[in-house]
């Protein structure tokens, strides 16, 4: 089951376990200067407001009853990233954990492969809830994502249109898979304190309708290995949701509501010396990352191909204010390392 609570996404999986819950909420951030660097982690701004595409069947595309799901407004080259988020289950050492695939216009962000219901392990195609606190890209090298940036569907810059040569789904696409219930008893046995959360991470937090996601500047991310075995995922109870983006001034055609404002420069921001992130892991394996994405171009190269301007206020920028995230410690906890 899937629902709409506080603009977010909540996939919930009662039959499985009762607390077998996941939040997926969709943040609006900087778009990074797409100029070759690497940058850490942009803040959170904000989620985006999201919508169930049934409660407007008369004004969106048919299209989009067709998928089902639901829908949030970008601006052109605009930036989001997604975090997933379940909370602590009391008795156990951890929150519920959940396989979760992720897909912009059907194209894997983590494998670069086209879509499928099921998981895969060579090349691993989804990741970890838990492991993986958040995604703001695909997955194009070891430790470095391209970061997800809106594009109109059919100008040629998002990945779907790269690597299929077509713009027919756009939007993204999102499954998640819960563990089996007879492993997470086993794998995480009920014990007498209380368990504290294993992560403790923050990052504070009429136009063509359907845009795509195209990828943009070169971002310092992480994406996990899966720690579990592959049969520990309870392959028959997965859950699925097909995400539209709309144009802006779409979205308030359909809905009659204006979109959020639009959001910073990474220019203005960085000139106020406001944070950005950088989150790191002594103990869990990384994945390399997909040679087929890696070969993407990126808006401002595939602009400068075609002789256009796609990204405004592309400068780039120094970054002096990062605070480091340490996975797997609380807020002000001291690590003990090794004697």
């Amino acid at each position: 089951m899937i629902e709409i609570k506080d603009d977010a996404l909540v996939f919930a999986f009662p039959e499985v376990h009762p607390e077998a819950k996941l939040r997926i909420d969709f943040q609006r951030t900087l778009r990074i200067p797409d100029d070759g660097k690497d940058y850490p982690l942009p803040p959170g701004l904000g989620r985006f407001p999201i919508k169930d595409v049934d409660d407007h069947a008369k004004a969106v595309p048919k299209d989009w009853l067709e998928h089902g799901g639901v829908m949030l407004p970008m601006y052109q080259s605009e930036a989001l990233w997604l975090n997933f988020n379940s909370k602590p289950i009391q008795g156990h050492r951890t929150s519920y954990p959940f396989a979760i695939k992720v897909a912009a216009g059907k194209i894997n962000a983590v494998s670069g492969g086209s879509w499928t219901d099921r998981l895969h392990r060579n090349p691993q195609d989804y990741m970890v809830s838990g492991e993986q606190p958040w995604l703001d890209g695909y997955c194009v090298e070891k430790g470095i994502i391209r970061q997800f940036v809106a594009m109109p569907l059919g100008s040629g810059y998002s990945a779907e249109e790269q690597i299929t040569g077509k713009g027919d789904w756009g939007g993204l696409q999102i499954i998640v898979y819960p563990m089996k219930n007879e492993i997470f008893e086993k794998r995480f046995p009920i014990v007498e304190y209380v368990y504290e959360p294993r992560f403790s991470l923050k990052r504070y937090s009429v136009a063509e309708p359907q845009m795509g996601l195209a990828p943009g500047g070169r971002m310092i991310q992480e994406i996990y290995k899966d720690p579990f075995d592959l049969g520990d995922w309870e392959m028959n109870e997965k859950s699925r949701c097909f995400v539209h983006i709309a144009n802006s001034l779409v979205w308030k055609a359909i809905t009659g509501e204006a979109p959020p404002t639009v959001p910073f420069t990474a220019k203005e921001y960085t000139q106020h010396d406001l944070p950005w992130f950088k989150s790191y892991s002594d103990d869990s394996a990384v994945l390399k990352g997909s040679s087929k994405l890696s070969k993407l171009k990126s808006v401002f190269a595939m602009g400068k191909h075609k002789g256009d301007e796609p990204l405004p206020e592309n400068e780039s920028v120094y970054v002096r204010n990062i605070i480091k995230l340490r996975k797997g410690l609380k807020d002000g906890q001291v690590r003990e390392g090794n004697f």
